[in-house]
This record gives structure tokens, C-alpha cells and sequence, in this order.
């Protein structure tokens, strides 16, 4: 009996060591419009998320992470590739996004996260809102990734005609709520095997086949990829998930999205898989401030998606990792841009050096807690420069509508200067009290546009001939 007890501890030992020396895996879950004051830890006092909450309070909770653009398209571009998406291609000032009558997407010459990783034998899926070309010379499986499941661009596209009708109808969650309104299609890796989506299971199917990826894949490192549909208009939420909330549609469908997050946590837990995984929490943009209560809440920060305020590119992060990952409150900076170099030292893969990276590596921070190497940061929008970032001011020199981000960039007479450490909500300009300082950021933004001057054309803007 002693020694039957003996190796069953041999073999529990020899389980937890191998987790802890083995690259890990990673998870990067990537919500679509949700908001910084959208989750529990991150601020709500409404929206319950328990899963997520628990992970920022096992993990890292940071404060201060930046998405590489405040739109879906270039922000999903630069969290794969660990480049501005100027330098891609994947932004426009003719058109904010990739729409279903695109003819370009994310060059293939372009380096994903997934094509890094699988180069040191990880396996690896996209499920979700790919939204980076809908083609199949720019769907996942061209970028690295071994399957994908998911609607291609987003959930309100080729919606039948009525896309034109958002404005006129944004005070109405109502309008948004018939499947057949959004005819969308469900690709498994190139073949629609659904169209219409049905919407109302996309989480929870998502979900599923997330939950399967890693069940495959225990005996070996993965890389997955979620991305969620949701809370990018319309919204949409399981019949087991609608009006559990008691308060919104809109927190019924990020409460839903929490209960997948849980799902994953289990998932790893049950095959043994939590000490040797990294999961990242966060989303692609803030909150689409056009719809009102069915819309988010970018909490303390000013304006939201489509913007280069503080709410339209800070987002909630978090990364959880229990035998990797040093607990604790981050407020430093840094950004999806840095999760390729991040991956890459933690894994042993390489990060492309025939050409200009803007990642860092953020490994050190989460097994050590040591300073972020992030000190900056540029804010582009719509293949424009809008403004540049130090760990303590922010200069624009542009603008969007902080509400409808759709009119046409505001070019302002002169800089405005925040301290984005005493003054979190832009409310205080203080460009008139320190000039020098205002210069020196200008300085630095001059320096960056001819460092990508040369970047790739735009991919955005060329549309399919019509049929």
C-alpha cells in the first residue's frame, strides 16, 4: 500500500513539475466593443463577472493597456502581427474596416503571432471574428492557424440593407434583434456551413469549439485565439443568458461571455493545464458610444471606439497564468502590440527582424513584476497620426467625434497636452502652461511618421467589382 501511495505522489509530482517546465500555452480571448468600465474589476457596479474578476485577482489586472488602433480591423492586425497597422496596410482613411465587398485583407507576407508559434511546434486555432480579409487567401489557416470557426468580419455586416439604418435607429435594441436582419456567415476553416449565423449561440458554439481546441491539444503547446462577436452591435445572447441579467440586454451578453471565460479556465483545470497556461483578457477597441444603454461604458476615461481618447484604446486587461503569472495590479503601460514579443520569450520562438517591430516584451513584468519596457505610445486612427504618449503626458493633434466616429477627422488649430497620470478623463488642457513639453512630444510624433514612411499601401480601401 506504502508504495502504491508513494508513486501515485511520484506521478502527481512529476504532473505539476512537468507543467511548470514545458513552454507554456496561451489563450488570448478578444472581446469586440467591450468597454474598460464593462467588467466588475475593471469598475462596473452592475455588469456580474465572476470569471473574470477571479482572474484579475489571481493575475495580473492592467491598468493602463493600449489596443494599436480604436476600430476592429487595423486593432485585430496589430495584436497578430506586433506592428502598427500603418506599416500593414490594415488601416484606411477611405474605409474604417474590411466590409464583406473587400478585395484585400492582412498580406500573407505579413507574420503572425500563430505562424511564430507554430514554428516551435505549437499547435494552433482561430475561432471567432477573424475580420483581418474574408477571402480565403487571407482567412486564419493563411496566417498560421491550423482551423478556424467563425464569422469572418463583423456580426453586422452584409446585414440584407440594413446597415445604413444604425443612427436612425440607435436608441432601439429592439431593431437589432432578428438573426435573418444580419446575414452573416459561419465559416469552418474555408466552407460556410451556416448563413444566416445564428447569432443567438455564438458565444456558447465559440465556446465549444474553444473548449475542444484545448481537450485535443492537452499532450502538446497551443496557441488559441478567441475572438468574440460580441458585444459589437447587434446583440445577441442565449436563451439560458436573456434577461438574466435583470438590467440590459447588453449585460446579459457580457455576462454570457464571462460564463465562457469560465468555461476555458475549467477546461484547462480539468486537463491539467492551468499552471503551464497564459490567458489573456481584453478587448479591440472601447465601447460603440452611438447606441447608448445597449452600448458600453469606457468607465472613467473620455469617448470611445472609433476615438483616440483614453476610452476609445485603453482597455480592461488581464493576464492569468497561476504558475507563470506574479499576481498583482500593473498600472504601467502596455499593449496588445506586445503580445507577439511577449509569446515569443516565453515560448523560444523568434520575432521577425526583417522588418520594423513596435512590440515589447512583457514576460518579465508577469513572472517578476518587473517595470513595463512600454514608456510610449502612438495613437493612430484611420491612417492617421492623432497623438503620442509618455508615462505621464498626451499630446493630440487630432480627433474623432466622441460619439460617432464616423465624421471626418478634426484637425485641431493647436495641440492640446493632458497628464494622463493626474488627469485619467483628458478634461484639463495644459498645452498653454508647458509649450516645452508640447514640443518635445511633436518632436517625437515628427520622428515616427518617417519611421513609417515606406509601409505597405492600403489594404483597406479597394473594393471587389460588383457582380
Amino acid at each position: 500500500m506504502k508504495k502504491l501511495i508513494l508513486f501515485t505522489l511520484l506521478i502527481q509530482c512529476l504532473s505539476v513539475f512537468g507543467q511548470y517546465n514545458d513552454r507554456p500555452n496561451f489563450v488570448v480571448v478578444f472581446c469586440d466593443d467591450l468597454g474598460y468600465g464593462d467588467i466588475g474589476a475593471f469598475g462596473s457596479p452592475m455588469i456580474r463577472t465572476p470569471n473574470i474578476d477571479q482572474m484579475a485577482a489571481e493575475g495580473q489586472k492592467w491598468t493602463q493597456f493600449y489596443v494599436g488602433d480604436p476600430v476592429c480591423t487595423p486593432s485585430r492586425a496589430a495584436l497578430l502581427t506586433g506592428r502598427y497597422p500603418i506599416r500593414s496596410g490594415m488601416t484606411s482613411s477611405e474605409r474604417h474596416v474590411l466590409f464583406p465587398d473587400s478585395a484585400n485583407g492582412l498580406k500573407q507576407e505579413e507574420v503572425t503571432i500563430a505562424e511564430v508559434l507554430k514554428a516551435e511546434g505549437y499547435a494552433t486555432a482561430a475561432v471567432g471574428k477573424w475580420h483581418l480579409g474574408h477571402l480565403p487567401e487571407f482567412l486564419p489557416q493563411e496566417q498560421g492557424f491550423d482551423s478556424y470557426f467563425g464569422i469572418p468580419y463583423s456580426n453586422d455586416m452584409n446585414n440584407n440593407g440594413f446597415f445604413g439604418e444604425y443612427s436612425k435607429n440607435a436608441d432601439d435594441p429592439n431593431y437589432f434583434s432578428e438573426i435573418d436582419y444580419f446575414d452573416v456567415p459561419l465559416i469552418e476553416n474555408t466552407t460556410t456551413i451556416e448563413r444566416p449565423t445564428d447569432q443567438t449561440t455564438i458565444t456558447k458554439r465559440y465556446t465549444e469549439r474553444a473548449v475542444q481546441f484545448i481537450e485535443k491539444n492537452k499532450e502538446k503547446p497551443f496557441f488559441l485565439y478567441l475572438a468574440h462577436s460580441m458585444p459589437h452591435i447587434p446583440l445577441f445572447t442565449s436563451k439560458a443568458f436573456k434577461g438574466r441579467s435583470k438590467a440590459s440586454l447588453y449585460v446579459d451578453v457580457i455576462e454570457e461571455v464571462d460564463w465562457s471565460v469560465g468555461q476555458i479556465i475549467d477546461a484547462l483545470k480539468v486537463n491539467n493545464l492551468d499552471k503551464n497556461t497564459i490567458v489573456v483578457f481584453t478587448s479591440d477597441n472601447g465601447p460603440w458610444l452611438l447606441f447608448k444603454t445597449h452600448g458600453g461604458s469606457a468607465g472613467p476615461f473620455r469617448a470611445g471606439k472609433g476615438t483616440t481618447f483614453e476610452g476609445g484604446q485603453r482597455v480592461p486587461t488581464v493576464f492569468w497564468g497561476p504558475g507563470i503569472v506574479k499576481s498583482g495590479v500593473i498600472n504601467e503601460m502596455g499593449s496588445t502590440l506586445d503580445l507577439m514579443n511577449t509569446f515569443a520569450a516565453l515560448s523560444g520562438g523568434k520575432v521577425p527582424d526583417d522588418r520594423k517591430m513596435d512590440g515589447y516584451d512583457l514576460s518579465k513584468v508577469l513572472t517578476q513584476k518587473a517595470d513595463s519596457p512600454r514608456k510610449e505610445f502612438y495613437y493612430w486612427a484611420f491612417a492617421e497620426l492623432h497623438g503620442y504618449r509618455t508615462e505621464q503626458y498626451k499630446v493630440h493633434i487630432k480627433q474623432r467625434d466622441p460619439i460617432n466616429y464616423g465624421q471626418p477627422t478634426i484637425t485641431l488649430d493647436k495641440p492640446e497636452l493632458y497628464d494622463v497620470r493626474a488627469d485619467i478623463s483628458e478634461k484639463y488642457d495644459l498645452a498653454d502652461n508647458f509649450p516645452e513639453v508640447v514640443q518635445t512630444l511633436l518632436d517625437k510624433m515628427e520622428v515616427h511618421l518617417k519611421d513609417v514612411e515606406g509601409s505597405t499601401p492600403d489594404q483597406l480601401a479597394e473594393r471587389l467589382p460588383k457582380e
